[in-house]
């Protein structure tokens, strides 16, 4: 199997890296290969600008699904798209690593999906969800939270997890005819303790 981790965190010392690192070791020590993007060290752009295409659609109004779509028939994608690009049409297995900032992604992270989810090559006018073409890869959501568990649900003022990674669950990953795995969710986790933290990263093994 072949992974890709698409890791959006700033701090090369987070825990966010550690479950990387264990995501990482466990699959390759399985026996399975792991790609690895780190968005903030590649210093990934996260906006789409004309800059992303060699070729041109429409010179007037720049309408950004046309353009990827022509681009992506005419090998007119920037190289760092068409590179990201082949890692995920490589892996059998995505997974999106990352903090819940604002209950949502990184805006980086955004970006990758903005620019790397590519009209024409991943989802099209018909090629949508049991449809889509990234169908038979998996996707797995691993984020950490600062607030505690119990601060997540029915009655609680942020509301239920399943609903705030709905966006990504269904709008990305699901859209594009990806299983959608159960996320592993890592809360508290500034306040865990060395050993909750320990625990933590035991339990995503």
């Amino acid at each position: 199997m072949k992974t890709l981790i698409v890791y959006a965190h700033p701090e090369p010392r987070s825990f966010n890296a550690a479950l990387r690192d264990v995501a990482q070791d466990e699959l390759q020590a399985q026996g399975h290969a792991v790609e690895v993007s780190d968005l903030y060290a590649m210093k990934f752009k996260p906006t789409i600008d004309r800059e992303d295409f060699s070729s041109c659609y429409d010179s007037e109004n720049f309408n950004v699904s046309l353009e990827q779509r022509h681009a992506h028939a005419h090998n007119g994608l920037s190289p760092d798209i068409r590179v990201e690009l082949e890692k995920l049409q490589r892996a059998d297995l995505l997974i999106f690593q990352f903090p819940l900032w604002w209950f949502g992604m990184p805006a980086i992270l955004k970006g990758w999906i903005d620019r790397v989810f590519i009209s024409g090559a991943v989802y099209g006018r018909s090629a949508i969800f049991e449809k889509g073409r990234l169908k038979g890869k998996r996707a797995l959501i691993c984020v950490t939270t600062g607030a505690p568990a119990k601060a997540f649900g029915p009655d609680s003022l942020n509301g239920e997890m399943l609903s705030l990674l709905a966006p990504l669950h269904q709008g990305v990953l699901g859209f594009t005819g990806m299983t959608v795995l159960p996320p592993f969710l890592a809360h508290h986790v500034p306040y865990a303790g060395n050993d909750g933290r320990v625990a933590l990263l035991t339990q995503y093994r």
